[in-house]
This record gives structure tokens, C-alpha cells and sequence, in this order.
């Protein structure tokens, strides 16, 4: 058994690739706030190839974390050298491992929020990018306004705060910047947010128009807006949270004892817009694709892929499955998901240059179908509140406006409410991870005086239970997994 750091690379098992480059030489040109999984599988991994064909050497990663929970992942890089190993599982049930080395250096905000800052005020640094996930950005689900009552954004408003916010530490930094005369870098979103470079932009404005007005800086919103780019961009792949049985496999098969390692399945894309202040690295030499307009590949994704998602997690759950895989394999799952994006979701989209759609929906259900990647549904079901909103209604809203189907839509919806109540259809127990859980289950728990209660909450669903068509379409949904369960419901949309 070997443990991972930079003087054991040349003692791994020769299956186990390792970077082909000095990242002695490697500089950190992106800060990167967030680092997880999927940022790890995904922007590290693109960047990692790139310096193994001799490019990008400039534009090493320093990760970030702004939460106290994110010193188990500093700690576990630092001690590695900051380096972890990946593995891709193939359905054919191969696997490749590689060590990914683009990752040069990581920062606690709680810690040393001055350390970060100084970071990203650096001339070195012409990319900040973001992995916060889809509630990180501090939006009001409907009213699209950024949220200026949150509790962090009310402390480091506070004239002459020290930053403890993804907002507050990149708004200091850019006024740092603009003083000294570095010029600004570039934010980029790599979030699942339709528009998630335009959603930067207003977040980040926002905040920085308070804060010029509470600090007498009333020029800092407008020099943000003026001269910080934030391209919208696309990313994909599917990547579990890391298990102990992961753990233990990896060190078994690949002899690689790693603190936390990463695996995903083989399929990845990233879609960008060229719109970078600073530079950016070649990506598109890893296998990016760089475009002049990002939004037909994002509705793709959000409203086929990641509203699949929404709508196998909630009825597979409450049907008995626990994995991805056992719900895609299930041809009656298959069959309500190729359903919903044909029927409902494909007629919400643009047209996307170069892509079969078809092609992509029945990849999808493979991709879902891949038993070795072992993707939890528990996982999916997670953070509704922040997913639904963004994934699914604009696909219902969509087609009411349009006199589209919705039948499937409303069903996702009302196996969301029915899930929200915590008890699955064997009387077990529920656990909801959700921003608002405890109201989200207090509210479904009633549907019994009130059919509508759970869409009434305008937070989320604005007017749709105002909506005739809608709402009747969802009582009859939820009246059936009530009394039926969510096989039978499905077996009904089934039928001609």
C-alpha cells in the first residue's frame, strides 16, 4: 500500500497514471472556491491533461474553501501534496485511475480570510471560478432579487468587516485590485444554473453596489459590472460523493491509500463562453468546447439530463430503490424518463449546434444505467428546493404557456411533495436534506386539509397553483401515489 504524495508518484502501480509534468513549475492562475467531487472530476481534470501535454502551466488551481466543514478536505489535500487520484468506472465494469496534479495549493477562508484574499488580489490570479452549488448564489427562488437579509451578507456589509462570504472575499479583492491598478479577473460560474455567468454577474454586482453604499465606495457595483466578465458556461459528469467503500476499493485494486479520492463515470463535457478579462487556458485542446453562445447546451443539460435526475429520485425512492442504476434498469423508469424528455422537455430547448438529441436522451439512460458508479438516489433527492425551481419549472412553465404536455412534469412535482413528508410507502422513515426541510415536511404533511398546500408556497412555485391546468394535474398525480403508490402512478402514464 502506498500513500499518496508527490515522492511516492514514481512507486505507484504503472496502471495508475500520474502527471507527466513538474508541478514544481506549475503557478496558480485560478482560485477556485468550492472544491468537491465534481470540481475535481470535471475543471481540475481538464486543466490536469492540459499540463500533461505541456500546456497551462500558468494556470494551476488554488482551491478554496469559505465553509468551516471544508477543513476536512483542506486537510486531507495538504496532506497529499494536494494531489488525488481519480477513477472513472466504465459499465463494462473497467476502471482507469490517474492522479491529478492541477491542483497546486488549497486556503481555509476561516482561517486566514486574508491569506484567500491576498490570493485572489494577486496579478497572478486571472480566474476565480465557483462551485457553491445551485442556492450558493443567494437568489429568491422566484423573485430572481438577490437576498441582501441573509445573515452573512448582513455582517460583511458591516462597514470594515473582514469577509466571510464567497461575495464579500471576491468583492474585496476586486476592489483591491482596482486600487492597485492589477485590473479585474474573470468569475466563472461551474454551477448547474441556467444562465449560471449571468446569475454571477447579478449576485456579485449586487453584493458589491451594497457594499460601495455602506463602505462610501459608491463606484465599486459599476467598475464589478463594467470590467469583470463572468462567461455562462456548461459542465457534466456524473460524480458520486466519495465513500469509505470507495476508499477501500481504490487502495485494494490500485494499491493507492488516499485520503479522498474522486471516482465518476466516463462521459464529461464542458461548454464555454469566450469571455474571459484575464486569458483563459487553451481548454478546448483538453476537449472543452468554447462557443459564442452557451444557453442551447445548458437548457439540454438542466432540462433533460438534471431534470432527469428530479424525476427518477423522488418516485425510485419511493418505489424502494436505492441506487440510480437499479431505477434506470427498471424499464418502466426508462420508459417515464425517455417520455418526459420527448414529450415535455425537448419541446422547452433551442436548438443545440452539433448535438443528436436523440442520440443524447437514450445516452443519458445509459449513463444513468451504469451500475458501477453506484450514484445514490438519496443524492439526488437532496437540495430540491434549490433544483426544482431551476430544473423542472421552466419546463412546466413552458409548456402551460405554450399548451404543452405537463403530465410527467406535475408527477415529479407531486412525487417531490410526496417524498417532502417523510415517510417512504413501507412506513419507513425519510430523511430530507433540504435548506428548508423542516418546512418543506411540515407543509406536505398537510395534504389532507389542502391538496395544493405544498405549491402554494410562492417561494417556490410562484402562481402555479393559481394555474387550472396545473393544479389539477397535480392533485390527480398526488392523489395516486397516495392511494396507489409510485409504480402504479408511473403504469398509468404508461398507458396509451
Amino acid at each position: 500500500m502506498t500513500a499518496l504524495s508527490t515522492a511516492t508518484l514514481s512507486s505507484l502501480d504503472p496502471s495508475v497514471a500520474v502527471p507527466a509534468y513538474d508541478r514544481a513549475a506549475v503557478r496558480a492562475g485560478i482560485v477556485h472556491i468550492g472544491v468537491g467531487g465534481f470540481h475535481r472530476a470535471h475543471q481540475a481534470l481538464y486543466l490536469d491533461k492540459l499540463m500533461n501535454a505541456g500546456q497551462g502551466m500558468d494556470w494551476g488551481i488554488c482551491g478554496v474553501g469559505v465553509l468551516p466543514g471544508d477543513a476536512r478536505m483542506r486537510d486531507a489535500l495538504q496532506a497529499q501534496d494536494c494531489l488525488y487520484t481519480l477513477v472513472e468506472k466504465h459499465p463494462d465494469g473497467t476502471q482507469d485511475a490517474r492522479v491529478v496534479g492541477s491542483i497546486v495549493e488549497f486556503l481555509l477562508a476561516p482561517d486566514d480570510p486574508e491569506a484567500v484574499i491576498e490570493k485572489m488580489a494577486s496579478e497572478e490570479t486571472r480566474i476565480v471560478s465557483l462551485t457553491v452549488t445551485e442556492g450558493g448564489y443567494n437568489f429568491h427562488a422566484v423573485t430572481g432579487e438577490f437576498d441582501a437579509t441573509d445573515p452573512g451578507v448582513v455582517a460583511d456589509l458591516e462597514p470594515d468587516a473582514v469577509p466571510r462570504t464567497t461575495f464579500g472575499l471576491v468583492t474585496e479583492a476586486l476592489a483591491r485590485r482596482r486600487d492597485r491598478g492589477t485590473g479585474p479577473f474573470t468569475i466563472l460560474s461551474c454551477d448547474n444554473i441556467q444562465g449560471n455567468g449571468d446569475a454571477a454577474r447579478r449576485s456579485f454586482t449586487a453584493f458589491a453596489r451594497l457594499r460601495g453604499e455602506k463602505w462610501g465606495d459608491e463606484k465599486l457595483g459599476e467598475w464589478v459590472e463594467q470590467h469583470v466578465t463572468f462567461p455562462n458556461c456548461m459542465v457534466d459528469r456524473i460524480t458520486p460523493v466519495t465513500t469509505d467503500d470507495d476508499r477501500a476499493a481504490i487502495a485494494e485494486r490500485f494499491g493507492v491509500e488516499d485520503r479522498w479520492p474522486v471516482v465518476c463515470e466516463p462521459f464529461t463535457q464542458w461548454v464555454l463562453e469566450d469571455a474571459f478579462v484575464a486569458g483563459r487556458p487553451p481548454v478546448e485542446d483538453a476537449g472543452a468546447q468554447v462557443v459564442a453562445d452557451v444557453e442551447p447546451y445548458e437548457l439540454m443539460k438542466l432540462r433533460l439530463l438534471n431534470a432527469s435526475h428530479q424525476g427518477l429520485c423522488y418516485l425510485g425512492y419511493l418505489a424502494g430503490h436505492r441506487l440510480v442504476h437499479d431505477v434506470c434498469q427498471d424499464p418502466l423508469f426508462a420508459q417515464f424518463l425517455l417520455s418526459y424528455m420527448d414529450r415535455e422537455a425537448t419541446p422547452s430547448l433551442h436548438p443545440v449546434p452539433g448535438i443528436d438529441l436523440d442520440a443524447y436522451k437514450h445516452e443519458l439512460i445509459s449513463r444513468f444505467s451504469n451500475s458501477h458508479v453506484r450514484d445514490t438516489v438519496a443524492r439526488l433527492c437532496a437540495e430540491s428546493s434549490d433544483r426544482i425551481p431551476k430544473w423542472l419549472l421552466p419546463v412546466v412553465r413552458h409548456n402551460l404557456e405554450h399548451g404543452g404536455e405537463i403530465e410527467r412534469s406535475a408527477a415529479i412535482v407531486a412525487a417531490w411533495a410526496r417524498y417532502a413528508e417523510g415517510v417512504d410507502e413501507q412506513g419507513g422513515p425519510i430523511t430530507i436534506v433540504d435548506r428548508l426541510a423542516d418546512t418543506l415536511k411540515a407543509t406536505a404533511q398537510r395534504y389532507a386539509e389542502d391538496p395544493l398546500v405544498f405549491v402554494r408556497n410562492e417561494e417556490l412555485f410562484g402562481d402555479l397553483a393559481d394555474d387550472t391546468r396545473f393544479a389539477e394535474t397535480y392533485q390527480r398525480h398526488l392523489a395516486s401515489l397516495h392511494e396507489k403508490g409510485a409504480r402504479a402512478t408511473l403504469e398509468a402514464l404508461a398507458t396509451p
